[in-house]
């Protein structure tokens, strides 16, 4: 039977890969951004952030999630995987408000990846882009035949799935799951199956209970799965952002830390939108690695602006 060699979770938030010399150009877009209400933050942000923003406190907390993400990416290539499946959530990628799923799994045979738009405000962020995505294939492999088994094992264990086996043309498979290629493992060839959770979009949002009982079964379903296979675990995205809430995040990686899982049940659902929102995918991969230890790599307050606003970068495994 399959065997899970690994657990890996890790925020992918855009701040993470661009330089920390342009996080400024964040700073000023959070002031316009009409989904924020930029003043009402500015009033409530707690005192001393002037200190958060300073050239050089940005340049060392930029390197430390390059760290971060360095870390993981040296786990998962010396676990040497045969398969990876990653938790992350559709951002109207693939599913949008006429039809969007709680729950879906891609079982098709390939994963295409559409290069994302390099329109940025400066030439050195766009620059930066363009390097990464010269080391994206258009297409990587799926391992269509364990997505398979997942969606008939988790309507068997009484979750309602959705599956497709194609993706949009024009965009590819979702941010969450193009990260594996373009930071944590550039390069890698390993098969991938792409379970997406709604964390985003209410009012179909799972609850953390669902999340971390989802965990439990994929864990159920992948030992099930015939073979020999070595299979890793990725969540991708979170912590808090693009308002940073660093209460939450503390919640959150007490209880992953502690094995609380009643705490994370607790976790406050209206907190818990946008990219913060994305904690649900840890919560979920908590599920499936509740036997095996959590190493918190670093966690990392990236604070942007005045407002509070920024990402809370989290770096963690369970090996």
């Amino acid at each position: 039977m399959a065997e899970v060699v690994l657990g890996l979770a890790t925020s992918h938030s855009p701040q993470m890969s661009v330089p920390a010399e342009h996080w400024e150009v964040l700073r000023v877009k959070d002031e316009t951004d009409t989904r924020i209400d930029y003043q009402g933050l500015l009033q409530r942000a707690k005192p001393g952030l002037a200190d958060e923003i300073t050239p050089d406190k940005w340049q060392a907390r930029y390197d430390a999630c390059q760290r971060g993400i360095a870390a993981l990416g040296d786990l998962l290539r010396r676990a040497e995987p045969d398969v990876i499946v990653v938790l992350g959530d559709d951002q109207h990628e693939q599913f949008l408000d006429d039809n969007l799923p709680v729950l879906s799994i891609y079982h098709g045979e390939t994963v295409p990846v559409v290069r994302e738009r390099t329109d940025r405000p400066t030439p050195e962020w766009k620059r930066a882009e363009e390097a990464r995505w010269a080391e994206t294939a258009p297409e990587y492999p799926a391992a269509a035949a364990l997505a398979t088994h997942l969606i008939r094992a988790l309507v068997d264990d009484e979750f309602d799935v959705a599956r497709t086996n194609q993706l949009r043309p024009s965009v590819g498979i979702g941010h969450a799951f193009s990260f594996l290629y373009r930071r944590v493992w550039p390069g890698t060839r390993v098969p991938i199956v792409p379970v997406m959770i709604n964390t985003y979009f209410p009012p179909n949002q799972p609850t953390p209970r669902r999340c971390y009982a989802l965990g439990q079964a994929l864990r159920r379903a992948v030992e099930r799965w015939d073979g020999s296979a070595r299979v890793a675990l990725l969540a991708s995205g979170g912590l808090s952002h693009v308002i940073m809430d660093e209460e939450i995040d503390t919640m959150t990686l007490d209880g992953l830390g502690r094995k609380d899982r009643d705490q994370l049940y607790r976790l406050p659902r209206e907190r818990l939108f946008g990219g913060t929102s994305e904690i649900l995918n840890w919560v979920a991969l908590a599920g499936a690695m509740e036997d095996r230890p959590f190493t918190l790599v670093d966690y990392v307050p990236c604070y942007r602006s005045l407002a509070g606003t920024g990402c809370g970068a989290g770096f963690a495994y369970w090996a």
